[in-house]
């Protein structure tokens, strides 16, 4: 036997991302119908579909962020969906990263400040916190920025901002939801370009809401969302 017929088959990612028969009503609205999904550790997905397909309301529920009225949410060994509130918060606060559309940073603190927050909630010494922040800021070319205020930056430079903030705790998913939303189109290809070099140089799993095909062309694979059910088959395919 030669030294390749002992080569087997592509090692496939486990499973970190695990969602089954998610229902969720905001009043009379079905936001979701029956949703499953799986992602796998390190993949870039991309949740696509017109605006009020239900979409967003999603990635809440994959984040934690709001339980489903039915189903259940797995992330690594944690079914999220039977947390408690706070323990929801504390979980997102430590395994999770997020990016919105408009960065969300505060807008009284510099952006050395807005990258350690995370850490400094979950306890960590501020001195130790900015050391982490200031690595994150120069590796995504914010060196020299670190005490400016957020009303100091550009669009651009807020977003990379928000991304180090979301990736300064290491977490395992970083959720962004229309992470360019806000941006012309040339920044916004920079910033998805940053946004998804650095997820899969730390094989972080990256689920990003978009309506825009420009932005959803930089991930792994796209999940279709329509009146609150998904309607790809790629998802399937994927399982």
């Amino acid at each position: 036997m030669t030294q390749l017929e002992h080569i087997g088959p592509p090692r496939v990612a486990p499973a970190l991302i695990t969602a089954r028969g998610l229902e969720k009503h905001h009043g009379q609205t079905h936001a979701l119908r029956g949703v499953d999904v799986t992602i796998r550790q390190g993949e870039i997905v991309a949740v696509m579909g017109p605006s009020g397909s239900g979409k967003s309301t999603l990635l809440h529920c994959l984040a934690g962020v709001i339980t489903p009225d039915t189903g259940e949410v797995t992330i690594g060994d944690t079914r999220i969906s039977d947390l408690s509130e706070d323990q929801r918060s504390l979980f997102r606060l430590t395994r999770l990263g997020f990016v919105f559309q408009f960065g969300q940073l505060l807008p009284e603190l510099s952006a050395e400040d807005n990258v350690a927050l995370p850490l400094m909630l979950g306890g960590t010494r501020r001195a130790r916190a900015l050391v982490q922040a200031h690595s994150w800021l120069e590796r995504l070319g914010l060196a020299g920025m670190e005490r400016r205020l957020p009303s100091e930056l550009s669009g651009g430079q807020a977003q990379r901002v928000a991304l180090a903030r979301g990736l300064v705790n290491a977490p395992a998913v970083l959720f962004a939801d229309e992470p360019t939303g806000s941006l012309d189109s040339l920044t916004a290809e920079r910033v998805m370009e940053t946004l998804t070099d650095v997820a899969r140089s730390t094989r972080t799993t990256l689920v990003i809401v978009t309506h825009d095909a420009r932005v959803a062309a930089y991930s792994d694979r796209e999940i279709f969302i329509r009146d609150g059910s998904v309607t790809s088959p790629a998802l399937e395919s994927a399982v």
